[in-house]
């Protein structure tokens, strides 16, 4: 025991502050209450920003060999630094390419090694249209290896939770999270015209997108509709009035406050399992009524026709959607029911507790 009863922390993550939805929507959003507990935080990110304004765009090839090869050096820095912390917490991975000889070498002189993973990262999957190269040199062994040799997994889903401890039994399901506080709620639940359908994403997720694309357009054509999109100003439907917007931290909050309906299809795959229901969870803070995929952690996230509606079909999904737009009185009642589940369950302060749980039972040990 330290006798200033002080403790240093260091995370390891991909990205840099603030960006990524798999850093500031988990445990990014806890970093007060980490240092409230007597936890100094040191946070070192393997991109830089640099690298991070063009890691989705084609091209820059050369720019991000350089960029990569910066995260790497630093990396190897960081060894002899390793030893001055109580816990290393690593998100993801410590460096994203070939064997996991860093991964190895972090956990052999680290103290503690708490291991955040976010979705079904072990699984072979190129998400990046723009880096399909790169994705070809990445590697399930590491977050194997890192499962194995951490002393905890913190997860966010229960089937990933339930994969994790095949490898390891201490493990911790904590799921995405928002800031209450900051997510209130402006919808008075009017039936102005356009109603709008909103779904918030990223360029590679807007595949997603387009399972909607029929429901959508038939709607349209019956009711006086409008789609908000955030994430991929890109996307465009024929026939569908659409407005997309590129996601940035500026914008995102007051985008996501005029929409009338969230939508968060899903298509029926593996991957999807790894999902915290992070779209659901930020619509229903808002006291957005949602419609999701009937998939993985949508059922935790979603009591069904009381806190949102959750379907699958299209038949299903064409029939949720126009009671919601034809109801404002149906919206307003299962708005205020997600935001009252939010905030029991998917609230910083219904989770800081977890996560302290966690990281005191490593310094103590």
């Amino acid at each position: 025991m330290k006798n200033s009863g002080t403790y240093k922390m260091l995370i390891i993550c991909p990205y840099p502050v603030g960006v990524a939805p798999s850093q500031r929507l988990k445990y990014e959003q806890y970093f007060e209450a980490f240092e409230e507990a007597g936890l100094q935080v040191d946070i070192k990110p393997f991109v830089t920003k640099k690298l991070w304004s063009i890691v989705y765009k084609k091209g820059y090839f050369f720019t991000k060999f350089i960029q990569t090869m910066i995260g790497y050096w630093k990396r190897f820095w960081l060894i002899f630094s390793l030893r001055k912390y109580d816990i290393v917490y690593i998100h993801l991975w410590v460096t994203p390419f070939f064997i996991p000889l860093y991964e190895w070498i972090y956990c052999m002189i680290g103290k503690k090694i708490v291991y955040d993973i976010d979705d079904l990262v072990y699984l072979r999957e190129n998400k990046s249209k723009a880096n399909k190269a790169v994705g070809l040199f990445k590697s399930r062994k590491k977050p194997i290896y890192l499962m194995r040799k951490a002393d905890h997994v913190i997860t966010c889903t229960p089937y990933l939770d339930e994969f994790v401890k095949k490898y390891n039994p201490y493990t911790t399901d904590i799921s995405s999270t928002v800031d209450t506080k900051k997510y209130t709620p402006v919808n008075t639940y009017s039936n102005g015209e356009p109603i709008i359908l909103g779904w918030s994403g990223s360029i590679t997720t807007s595949k997603y997108f387009y399972l909607l694309e029929e429901v959508l357009v038939d709607l349209s054509k019956k009711y006086p509709i409008k789609v908000l999109l955030m994430g991929d100003p890109h996307i465009h439907i024929e026939g569908l009035n659409i407005e997309a917007i590129a996601w940035s931290e500026e914008v995102e909050l007051k985008t996501l406050q005029q929409f009338d309906i969230g939508l968060y299809p899903l298509p029926d795959e593996e991957w999807v399992l790894g999902k915290s229901g992070l779209k659901a969870i930020q619509y229903m803070a808002l006291g957005i009524p949602t419609v999701a995929t009937a998939l993985g952690a949508n059922f935790r996230v979603i009591d069904h026709e009381e806190s949102g509606m959750l379907v699958k079909t299209k038949e299903e999904w064409t029939q949720a959607l126009s009671q919601l737009i034809e109801s404002p009185s149906l919206r307003e009642k299962i708005g205020k029911k997600g935001r009252e589940k939010i905030e029991k369950e998917f609230s910083i302060d219904a989770n800081k507790k977890a996560y302290l749980e966690v990281l005191m039972q490593m310094v103590k040990k």
